[in-house]
């Protein structure tokens, strides 16, 4: 990832913050977006977590009616990656109110929480091995500081992945406490208040 590729795309602001499409002109569909996604957009979420996923581990972090809750309940904590109105690549938290991840925090959201849970970062397959999922980490975690009551991101990967997201600057935590069938995993936590002065200096 180099930052000419990541300066060149615009920076994604939340759906109330974008200026209104002039009326009366027709508009081709941008080359890249990076926007909040909505309820609308779970069909095509679904099916490239179903991909990425299954094949993997035999396990979907969110099932269908899962990404139709969170994104109904808080949209402004995913982003999505649209090539020509496509989607190639998602991210969906929600916010989480205690120090390390229990399984309510894989259906819940806590609206007064100050942590963003990531439930699920993927790619669809015919984008993946091209940087993507590190450049929209990146543009996600700076997003998240534009965001006054945020605190810290938390996550939790299975083992080959640590390296993924330490790349991206988690740190990992220990052990979770949750496990689904037999998969085991690791939390990783990123501190988002720790970088006053990149918010002072990235447009928010």
């Amino acid at each position: 990832m180099t930052m000419s590729v990541v300066s060149a795309v615009p920076f994604m602001k939340p759906l109330h913050m974008r200026s209104p499409v002039p009326q009366g002109r027709r508009h081709t569909l941008p080359a890249s977006e990076f926007r909040s996604l909505s309820p609308e957009d779970a069909i095509s979420v679904f099916e490239i977590e179903r991909e990425a996923f299954i094949s993997v581990s035999g396990e979907c972090p969110l099932h269908l009616d899962e990404v139709r809750h969170f994104l109904t309940l808080c949209p402004e904590l995913s982003l999505g990656w649209f090539e020509e109105g496509r989607l190639v690549a998602f991210i969906i938290g929600s916010l989480w109110d205690q120090d390390r991840l229990t399984m309510d925090a894989l259906t819940l959201h806590k609206p007064l929480g100050t942590t963003v849970h990531i439930h699920v970062l993927a790619v669809h397959r015919t984008f993946r091995q091209q940087g993507k999922g590190s450049i929209l980490m990146w543009r996600y975690l700076q997003y998240l500081r534009c965001l006054p009551f945020v605190r810290r991101a938390v996550l939790m990967c299975e083992d080959f992945l640590v390296p993924f997201y330490q790349k991206s600057g988690f740190k990992v935590q220990g052990p979770s406490d949750i496990t689904v069938g037999p998969l085991i995993f690791t939390e990783m936590s990123y501190s988002v208040r720790g970088h006053a002065f990149m918010r002072r200096n990235s447009g928010c």
